[in-house]
């Protein structure tokens, strides 16, 4: 009886660490992304206000859309390795980082020292102006500690968000990504 009750347990605990990972967040599978104008912080673009979806026209590219105030260390680690696997096998490919904030212009003087501190090459940290749920059509759930879109030019592949995620998420989001041109 104890060994059926302790299989029972670990089953229903895995399950619901499953169910903590993810969630829905974002605008779905295969949509088209409408406009996301943010200003960017790093980056040859930085200080200027970039509307992304046609700035990256029809390349394919890593949307990470992070509420602030739930930026954590295991999430600048899955940032990184991501960061760091595009840069050696996908250079085509770039992630987009959109702060969601009710305190904009202290978010932008933070953003270049996060930069600065883990030294990404293919990642652009930026800072959505508007409210802070991010723009209306993405369908940003404010539960989501963090949403990842992956789109190919302006229509979305994966979208979805977590309550957790750490550098070991980086082998499955690396394979979702669309195939090289």
């Amino acid at each position: 009886m104890k060994r059926w009750l302790f299989v029972a347990l670990l089953s229903v605990l895995g399950f619901a660490n499953v169910v903590r990972a993810e969630l829905a967040s974002g605008p779905g599978a295969d949509k088209k992304l409408d406009a996301l104008k943010v200003f960017v912080a790093t980056g040859d673009l930085a200080g200027k206000e970039v509307e992304f979806i046609a700035e990256r026209k029809e390349k394919p590219t890593v949307y990470v859309v992070v509420p602030a105030e739930k930026f954590s260390r295991p999430m600048a680690r899955f940032i990184k390795t991501l960061d760091e696997k595009l840069n050696a096998d996908r250079t085509d490919i770039d992630i987009i980082v959109v702060w969601l904030t009710d305190d904009v212009a202290k978010t932008k003087e933070r953003l270049p020292r996060v930069q600065e501190s883990l030294k990404l090459n293919r990642t652009t940290w930026c800072v959505y102006p508007g409210e802070k749920t991010g723009p209306n059509t993405w369908g940003i759930n404010p539960d989501a500690d963090l949403t990842l879109i992956i789109a190919n030019g302006p229509k979305t592949i994966v979208s979805r968000g977590y309550h957790s995620i750490n550098e070991t998420d980086t082998p499955k989001v690396f394979a979702e990504l669309p195939a090289k041109k």
